[in-house]
């Protein structure tokens, strides 16, 4: 199936579930506000001119002394909480859709590599993939900053690390069925490259699963991100994301503080729930095994 064939069939199956049109529209527009956080929030959290400690902790829909009405409360800095969650979504989607991005083209290129090349290099590939596999993700990436620190690429690169190996196993599976049909053969023939075989004639028909797994694993990051953030290893606070949201308000939820941290979490659960729902109903339209 051609590259468009499979994107029109993703939408068609998108379209034709309620549950995952619903998720796929929350999916856009939380995408839209964290690009557009700039202009719709009312006013910019992390410029100290703009904030006062006066209005700090202040409940939802209370007015603070400046005569701003903060519509869901203030945090322990006097920052509008609609204005934070807004520019901490755009941060949290900002790692997790990169993170997504390059474990994917990391884990594809080393996955159809491995499968076209065979031999001792598929065995090596296929063990790492193996041993990244066998301890939990958040384990690797907490340890990996512990020893490099924080910083937003340091946090990218800790989840590419984590995560490539789940795109390289389901390629070089995809790729393994495709490298021994009859049209790589005869492209083989036809003194093709291999670099050209993999890019134009095995890689699209890998799509499916890329897909699939590339769509579920962003939302995996979104949420290890959150909970590196949470523990104070993730990202600093100057570059805030719904994670450090989250652990701002901690140590007031007991105080009855509660929506310093229970906005921001609920905003992390939609989007990560949403993108789970519309990765979910993917791999149900694009792997057929699934259908029933």
């Amino acid at each position: 199936m051609s590259r468009d064939g499979i994107l029109v069939r993703a939408l068609r199956g998108l379209l034709g579930s309620p549950k995952a049109t619903i998720a796929a529209i929350v999916c856009l527009l939380l995408f839209a506000a964290a690009i557009l956080a700039p202009v719709l929030a009312p006013q910019n959290p992390y410029d100290l001119g703009q904030i006062d400690m006066f209005d700090a902790r202040l409940p939802p829909g209370a007015e603070g002394y400046s005569g701003m009405t903060y519509w869901l409360g203030t945090d322990a800095q006097g920052r509008d909480m609609l204005s934070a969650m807004l520019y901490g979504l755009r941060t949290s989607l900002s790692v997790g859709v990169t993170a997504g991005v390059l474990a994917l083209l990391v884990g594809t290129a080393l996955g159809l590599i491995a499968a076209y090349a065979g031999g001792r290099l598929d065995a090596f590939v296929m063990r790492v993939v193996d041993l990244m596999l066998g301890f939990p993700t958040i384990l690797i990436a907490l340890m990996i900053l512990v020893v490099f620190g924080q910083g937003t690429w340091k946090v990218i690169i800790a989840l590419v690390i984590v995560q490539w190996a789940y795109f390289a196993r389901a390629v070089r599976g995809a790729a393994l069925v495709e490298a021994g049909k009859d049209y790589v053969e005869a492209a083989r023939c036809l003194g093709l490259s291999p670099a050209r075989i993999l890019a134009m004639h095995i890689l699209p028909n890998c799509l499916p699963p890329l897909i699939i797994i590339g769509t579920i694993q962003v939302a995996t990051a979104i949420a290890a991100e959150a909970t590196l953030s949470f523990l104070g290893i993730g990202l600093p606070i100057t570059e805030p994301s719904l994670g450090l949201l989250i652990a701002n308000g901690y140590q007031v939820l007991l105080a009855g503080q509660t929506w310093i941290s229970v906005y921001p979490g609920l905003l992390l659960l939609v989007l990560v729930f949403s993108i789970n729902v519309v990765g979910d109903r993917l791999r149900q339209v694009l792997n057929p095994r699934l259908a029933t």
